[in-house]
């Protein structure tokens, strides 16, 4: 499996200097980058207004490649122009960023479910992937000892047109061990992204412990609002049990890439990915060229 770099976690350094900031990660030694476009509705591409061709030349000359990149918002209208670009990458899979389900509205959820088979219809015409990346709020259940919205949102969707990106953090935060859905997704698991949870943390592991309700809804407002930057540490650094992800991971056969992203560090976000990499070394089964 192979190691890649959430483009989030160097996401000021990239704003002030995109192509800058592309050679000091290469210089650290990522090769493999997924990307987080947060602006799909203006920009095409990657999120910070660089043209494709100008940088499918930056990637060659730095030996790097776009593996992924989270699109948002999710709009099919808007869906062929941002394929176009990363098509132009080289890049053969785009997913969802983070997805909001009003609780117990299962219309709803299966609204959202109709149009994750329709861009994943639209993907697969191109010979692309979708993927589904999940956080916390997909582990509730809209009634005790159903399904949680995760395992509904994969029964809803077509297995041939919606692949998984299995947030490992977020499904601890949720309550849920994420090797479970390893095991049982593994066909549909293309990528894992994995944070690190510090031993010192400010907050419970579990979201629903004391945080958020999880017999309501989580808002965006909610969500941004009870994230606390002290809960995430340079990746290899933490709590969580990265080594037995990776095993599980490993049986999967589709499964490319693992990708670090870490939403906040104390530290300048260069220094931050250097010290997940350093870190991460000590883990078997994974590769980094």
């Amino acid at each position: 499996m192979k190691v890649g770099i959430q483009l989030y976690s160097v996401r000021n350094a990239l704003a002030e200097d995109p192509y800058g900031t592309l050679a000091k990660v290469a210089d650290i030694g990522f090769k493999y980058l997924e990307a987080a476009n947060h602006d799909a509705d203006n920009d095409d591409g990657v999120g910070f207004g660089v043209p494709a061709d100008k940088l499918r030349k930056s990637l060659a000359d730095l030996g790097m490649s776009i593996v992924g990149s989270h699109i948002n918002p999710l709009k099919l209208e808007r869906l062929p122009a941002v394929l176009d670009y990363h098509q132009e990458l080289g890049n053969k899979q785009i997913g969802c960023d983070t997805e909001f389900y009003p609780y117990k509205d299962m219309d709803y959820l299966k609204r959202r479910c109709d149009l994750f088979n329709k861009v994943g219809e639209m993907c697969k015409e191109r010979g692309m992937r979708y993927y589904y990346h999940n956080h916390y709020m997909e582990c509730q259940r809209f009634e005790e000892g159903g399904p949680t919205i995760y395992e509904m949102v994969m029964e809803n969707t077509d297995p041939s047109l919606v692949f998984c990106e299995l947030d490992t953090y977020w499904f601890f935060r949720g309550g849920v061990n994420p090797i479970d859905y390893i095991k049982k997704y593994k066909d549909r698991l293309v990528l894992i992204h994995q944070k690190d949870f510090p031993e010192n943390a400010p907050q419970p592991i579990n979201m629903y412990d004391g945080i958020v309700d999880h017999g309501k809804e989580v808002t965006r407002e909610i969500f941004r609002d009870t994230k606390d930057p002290l809960c995430f540490t340079e990746i290899g650094t933490g709590i969580l049990p990265i080594q037995d992800i990776i095993n599980a991971a490993s049986d999967a056969p589709h499964q490319e890439y693992i990708v670090l992203e870490q939403d906040f560090t104390q530290l300048p976000e260069l220094e931050s990915i250097k010290r997940s990499m350093d870190a991460f070394h000590k883990f078997n089964g994974i590769e980094w060229a």
